[in-house]
């Protein structure tokens, strides 16, 4: 299915709602809880790569890799917990509600699936205007590898050079940058302006309702 439109994909995480240091404690304690002491500011770091990549990442190579299902299910449940009160980020959904009118196809990649992910889009709030989800279930490889960006666009069938991906973290740029789109951050995920620059952010945006007063002349022009 080849579309002649346009689509925006979006991260969710950090992107469109405020969870990164909600994530940064629940693996912090899952880490503690299997007696591993990793710091919150290396934790929030790795925050949007897939789990298993994530305790890889903190951990090394040459870890107890019996661990990984356990620290991974911690977190799970110890996150689980703000799934009633996830907090959008300002004007999130008022952004792609906005994007939808305007013609865009509006497309979330995420690593979120199943509660998580009903939890992510309740807090948003704007079903309506998103035609399409590429969960990290749909793909073997999560970002940075392009493939959940690729995956969002054969999912509505628009080609890279009429997207845009926009994300909060080095591995968003990252994917984005491999799968050949645009490539907007945000600020609002915690992520320095330079480090979403060098790993291929055209444009930087403090959060979604300044990219939502910027339409007109911005980076989603």
């Amino acid at each position: 299915m080849e579309s002649s439109g346009r689509a925006a994909v979006f991260d969710v995480d950090g992107t469109l709602v405020d969870t990164n240091h909600l994530h940064v404690v629940a693996w912090w304690e899952a880490f503690r809880q299997a007696g591993h002491d990793v710091p919150m500011h290396a934790v929030h770091r790795a925050v949007g790569l897939p789990s298993t990549d994530l305790v890889a990442h903190l951990l090394g190579e040459d870890r107890d890799t019996d661990q990984d299902a356990d620290i991974s299910a911690g977190h799970k449940a110890l996150y689980g917990q703000y799934f009633d009160r996830l907090p959008p980020l300002p004007e999130a959904g008022a952004l792609l509600r906005r994007l939808h009118r305007d013609g865009w196809t509006v497309v979330l990649a995420t690593s979120a699936g199943g509660a998580e992910l009903s939890a992510l889009r309740r807090a948003i709030d704007a079903d309506e205007a998103i035609s399409a989800t590429a969960s990290a279930d749909d793909v073997d490889q999560g970002k940075p590898a392009p493939e959940p960006v690729e995956h969002a666009l054969e999912l509505v069938g628009v080609p890279a050079e009429r997207a845009v991906f926009v994300g909060d973290t080095v591995w968003d740029m990252q994917a984005g940058s491999r799968a050949g789109v645009r490539c907007v951050g945000v600020l609002c995920g915690g992520i320095p302006r330079a480090d979403l620059e060098e790993s291929g952010a055209d444009a930087v945006y403090a959060d979604p309702a300044h990219l939502l007063s910027a339409l007109g002349d911005g980076a989603l022009a």
